[in-house]
């Protein structure tokens, strides 16, 4: 029956539990319903008049409270009638509420699904259509489930039980353990044998010290979730294996160490039995060490098969990829992006010292210790030259490895691609970097610090960047220069003085370690080994000759040499042999060392065998290097662009940061102006500087060759002929050749002229050296044409030919030109005189000059010479012998001792004096003489054909001055300026001259400030790549 607590609501809850209902319900009436225990107490008698909070509950979240108020009903004890009537119906009303609350919750329901879904589509109207956007997805996403098949993928994975059937009986390998724990008790020490024993270090854990870890440094530190991660799958079970094994060894290494210090002293020799029990101990210990190798080499080989695998699966992604390349935004790997920011640094100038504090692999190395095998083999193709024992790596080449789909390689400034799996392509890629090299260094040297730089690319190849270095020397050979040691020191030390590379030094396993070189150079660089990876060369030969192969451990295990380092490797690079194959120098190496009994004795251990490994630790290496240093170095670069950009704002607060290169093209665009300004020049001011500059050349071979011998004559006729005579000499000979260089100088001053002008406007004085260099060149190699000059000499030849002069304007300006001439000359003439007599009676007394004894002689001379031409007013050109020993005698007895030859060098200058005066008087005559000269100077004493030669002359000068300017405007000006851009070009092409030519701090200022920035923004680019790949 319903049991209802002492303390009843009412007297209606006590009558609905009656015990004659025969229901036994164990629910108390405070449990019921709360819209129940509303509509129950609000008929009842004993209600009072404070409303219960059940009704309130009631009116806010239903329609009940809303119902017609009932009139309240009496009490059961007044009359029996109605309360029997309320007993009654009480449940029946009940119902009815409950089905009506039914209704509106239905409605409710219904309504509210119809707002939300209306809603739903709104909304869904509102969203953009995604599909137009498909495109941002890569085209492989779409096709990666057609193109694997994923149940074939797990099919060719191995079951559970097959791989059961290959891990090692843990509890034969714990019995081993424990009897090999029990051997110690008789003062055998088995725990260095057991501990080269174990092979699976191969996997992840590398045992000893400075030992290099394989895997990814922040397994360590997630040790734990890494573990749960590994237990999934297949190596996750080798190394829980691995663990135990560790455990094994730690646990005899520790009963080793107890029972050593419990044995007071040596034991006695032991007997036959006992000597029978260690060597069946030891057979025993021999099968537990080939059993793990046996384990290790299947695991080995395993992990190889899921490997390849997995790199021809990538393969296939990277090839779809690269199929759709062209739709989108080429995204750079992060090795290609660290590789871009190490060219950058490789050209920039080293005033900060900060370019060479980024991680890059340093590989160095005594010459012919396998430096460059190892980068093969590492590269995956045969790349780099190879000489029998000569110096082949003659400059540093850095090389970049990341992974593509295809094994190509590139070079940094050019766009061809080698296929690396073509030989033809490789060969040509070898001669390729040593053309290269042999360019890079320079005439009387052997080596050169010249970066080449390479990219390579290939499925499974490692990402690095790693600079091979030519290899260190101890004597130098003949055709070598005396430097070349001391250069190969220097640029090894100042690639391995950067505190964050690494340094991979190679050392040749085949030859006496006390021969190496490099160690010791490597030691000083590196002391504490914190960065430096050793690897041992050769080892084949090396266990070949080796007597005691337990030197080959000390080396790997760093007790031989003074040298520390992270790690210790030892790698087979081929047999010798050039015409190998990676593929057949990798088979050759792992079969030598599963042969070997270097691993099989315990002196190596696995993970310190192949290049395959090798390569794995420095790629590990490299990049937590790169993680650890690459922010502080792009802080410092940060660092060093504000001081720069404040340097430049205070020195040089009004000016533009232009580097070399934008200097260059300003100052190329402002020559080239001044070069085209040339075509602007008028033919008129051509023509009047050709003729004026053609005539002082020329006027002193007139005056003195062709008119002055020519007057000496006795009439008219013999002086026109020797006048024509003298001209076609001239014109054959020397007249073409002086104008053109007439020409060409005048082109020069011009050009020139245009470039100090525009220099004065607001010119840049840092353009100088360059405007003068590039003037200077291309009037080096500017030529003229060569059938210019004979054209020229036929017209020379015809104008001088001419000697009608039709009007008498002509003839006024012959006369013009000639008494121009004739007094210019004569000005010259009395200015020489001057200088070789002294001053006269005047200056001496107003300026208190005197004359020097040279000048008192050649007064005296003078003297004597003006009364003889006063006496022969028609005398010759030239003194008789007889004349000048009369003049000698003459001054001998006023006690002047002169010599003939001082005598013959005053006659003619008084002479050319007498002559021009006496030619100038002749020309002011002539004036008037033009009457004459058309009546050809008939029935007239008058004789004018020095005006007509001068006018011959003047004609001649302005028709070449014509023709000049003519081929000057039309072809030479053009040819100059073709001449200057090429100039332009090729100093635009090298550095070097643009570097000699455009100097000055606010140069190298403001190309540091573009390095600089450059190499930041690469950076930060980098590192939040790098952050992304985390």
């Amino acid at each position: 029956m319903l049991r209802v607590g002492s303390k009843a609501a009412c007297m209606g809850c006590r009558n609905l539990v009656s015990s004659n209902m025969g229901v036994r319900v164990r629910v108390p009436l405070q449990k019921l319903h709360s819209l129940s225990c509303a509509i129950h107490h609000r008929y009842s008698r004993n209600t009072t008049t404070q409303r219960p909070p059940h009704r309130t509950a009631a009116r806010y979240f239903t329609s009940m409270s809303r119902l017609p108020m009932q009139p309240p009903k009496p009490h059961p004890g007044s009359g029996g009638h109605s309360y029997q009537q309320q007993r009654s119906f009480w449940v029946a009303r009940l119902a009815a509420r409950l089905l009506r609350l039914r209704y509106i919750l239905l409605g409710t329901a219904v309504g509210g699904g119809y707002t939300a879904k209306k809603t739903y589509d709104e909304w869904k109207d509102m969203l953009p259509d995604f599909s137009e956007y498909n495109w941002v997805i890569p085209d492989f996403v779409w096709e990666l489930s057609e193109q694997i098949d994923l149940d074939k993928l797990a099919k060719a994975l191995p079951e559970m039980e097959e791989i059961a059937k290959l891990l090692p009986d843990l509890d034969k390998i714990g019995q081993n353990f424990t009897f090999l724990k029990s051997l110690l008790s008789s003062g055998v020490s088995l725990g260095s044998e057991v501990k080269g024993a174990s092979g699976l270090h191969l996997l992840l854990e590398t045992s000893g010290g400075p030992s290099l870890k394989a895997t990814d440094s922040s397994a360590a530190t997630t040790h734990d979730v890494s573990d749960k991660q590994y237990k999934k799958g297949l190596l996750g079970e080798l190394i829980l294996i691995q663990q135990q094994i560790q455990q094994h060894e730690e646990e005899v290494r520790r009963a080793a160490e107890a029972n050593s210090a419990r044995l007071p002293a040596p034991e006695p020799a032991p007997s036959p039995p006992q000597q029978t029990r260690k060597s069946s101990d030891k057979e025993k210990t021999d099968q537990l060490q080939e059993e793990l190798l046996r384990t290790q080499l299947k695991y080995q080989r395993m992990l190889e098969r899921l490997e390849k695998e997995n790199k021809e699966l990538r393969k296939v992604v990277l090839q779809k990829d690269d199929k759709g390349i062209h739709q989108r935004k080429v995204k750079k790997s992060l090795i290609d992006m660290y590789s871009e920011v190490l060219d950058i640094l490789s050209d920039y100038d080293a005033n900060y010292n900060t370019q060479d504090h980024l991680p890059r692999v340093v590989v160095v190395g005594d010459q012919s210790a396998g430096k460059t095998s190892v980068l093969e083999m590492i590269a995956q193709a045969r790349i780099f030259p190879r000489g029998s024992g000569e110096m082949m790596t003659r400059s540093p080449v850095k090389v970049t490895l990341s992974e593509g789909p295809h094994h190509v390689a590139m070079f940094k400034d050019s766009g061809r691609e080698f296929d690396l799996n073509k030989e033809e392509d490789l060969a040509a890629l070898r001669r390729e970097i040593e053309l290269r090299m042999r360019k890079s260094v320079k005439e009387g040297q052997t080596v050169s610090a010249e970066t080449i730089s390479l990219n390579v690319k290939g499925p499974g190849i490692q990402r690095m960047v790693l600079v091979d270095l030519p290899g260190v020397i101890s004597t130098v050979t003949t055709g070598m220069a005396t430097d070349t040691k001391e250069t190969i020191f220097s640029m090894s030390k100042a690639y391995m003085q950067n505190p964050n590379a690494i340094i991979l030094c190679i050392q040749d396993g085949s030859i006496d370690a006390e021969r190496s070189i490099v160690t010791d150079l490597v030691s000083q660089m590196d002391p504490q080994g914190k960065r430096t990876i050793f690897v041992l060369t050769k080892v084949d030969l090396a266990e070949k000759n080796l007597a005691s192969p337990s030197r080959i451990q000390q080396i790997v295990e760093g007790k031989l040499f003074p040298m520390k380092a992270l790690g210790y490797f030892a790698v087979v690079t081929g047999k010798g042999s050039s015409g190998e194959s990676i593929d057949s120098i990798k088979e050759y190496e792992e079969d030598f060392f599963q042969n070997s009994r270097l691993l099989r004795d315990g002196m190596l251990k696995a993970h310190q065998v192949t290049t395959k490994n090798l390569s794995l630790a420095v790629s590990d290496c490299f990049w937590k290097m790169v993680r650890e240093s690459v922010e502080q170095q792009a802080d410092v670069f940060k660092a060093s662009r504000f001081n720069l950009e404040t340097e430049w704002k205070n020195n040089y607060p009004r000016l533009r940061e232009l580097d070399r290169n934008e200097l260059f093209e300003k100052a190329k665009n402002e020559i080239l102006d001044e070069v085209i300004s040339l075509s602007q020049v008028t033919p008129q001011h051509w023509e009047a500087i050709l003729q004026k500059k053609l005539w002082e050349r020329v006027s002193t071979h007139v005056i003195e060759n062709i008119y002055l011998p020519a007057a000496q004559t006795t009439d008219s006729g013999t002086f026109n002929t020797t006048v024509d005579i003298k001209l076609k000499q001239w014109t054959d000979k020397q007249l073409p050749h002086k104008a053109l260089e007439v020409a060409w100088e005048t082109l020069q001053e011009e050009f020139a002229r245009f470039i100090a002008e525009y220099r004065g406007k607001d010119q840049d004085d840092i353009f100088d050296k360059l405007k003068e260099a590039v003037k200077d060149e291309s009037i080096k190699r500017h030529k003229w044409n060569e059938r210019a000059m004979d054209s020229l000499r036929v017209i020379q030849h015809n104008a001088l030919e001419d000697r009608s002069i039709t009007d008498k304007p002509q003839w006024d300006a012959a006369i013009q030109f000639m008494e121009e001439t004739l007094q210019s000359r004569l000005k010259d003439t009395e200015s020489v005189i001057r200088d070789m007599v002294g001053p006269d009676w005047k200056e001496r007394w107003l300026h208190w000059r005197s004359r020097t004894p040279d000048q008192h002689i050649r007064n005296e001379t003078k003297n004597e010479l003006d009364r003889l031409l006063k006496l022969h007013d028609d005398h010759t050109a030239y003194l008789a012998n007889d004349e000048v020993t009369t003049v000698r005698k003459n001054l001998e007895g006023r006690t002047v001792e002169v010599d003939p030859i001082l005598i013959k060098d005053t006659w003619h200058q008084l002479y050319r004096r007498h002559f021009l005066q006496k030619a100038l008087t002749h020309c002011n005559l002539c004036k008037r003489g033009f009457y004459y000269y058309q009546r050809h100077f008939v029935d007239s004493e008058l004789e004018c054909s020095d005006v007509v030669l001068f006018w011959r002359i003047q004609r001649m000068l302005g028709i070449t001055a014509n023709t000049l300017r003519q081929q000057l405007t039309n072809t030479e000006v053009r040819r100059l300026e073709k001449n200057v851009k090429e100039v332009l070009d090729d100093f635009g092409e090298d550095m070097e001259k643009k570097t000699q030519l455009i100097t000055g701090r606010r140069v190298q200022l403001a190309e540091d400030l573009k390095k600089v920035r450059e190499i930041q923004e690469k950076l930060e680019a980098f590192i939040e790549a790098l952050h992304k790949e985390k």
